[in-house]
């Protein structure tokens, strides 16, 4: 039985992306915007990291009279 020549000469192409010049243009403005919606998604998270919004008076933690006013000595002197 003979092989057949293009079975040992057979190489796969390699694999090639062409764009025009709206295509590369419409890929920088789908890549501007995704870059630009992580960035302020980060800006947002990082905000809410670092400057946590105040609990709700519901969930705050009742402090026995003599702590709170402790607490208040100690902010007063914090402020001078």
């Amino acid at each position: 039985m003979q092989k057949r020549p293009m079975q040992d000469e057979y190489k796969p192409k390699p694999f090639r992306i062409e764009l025009g010049w709206r295509g590369m243009f419409g890929l920088v403005v789908v890549c501007f915007f995704l870059f630009l919606w992580l960035f302020l998604l980060g800006m947002w998270a990082g905000q809410t990291i670092v400057f946590p919004s105040k609990p709700s008076p519901a969930v705050q933690r009742e402090y026995p009279s003599s702590t709170a006013s402790e607490l208040d000595k100690i902010r007063r002197d914090i402020r001078r």
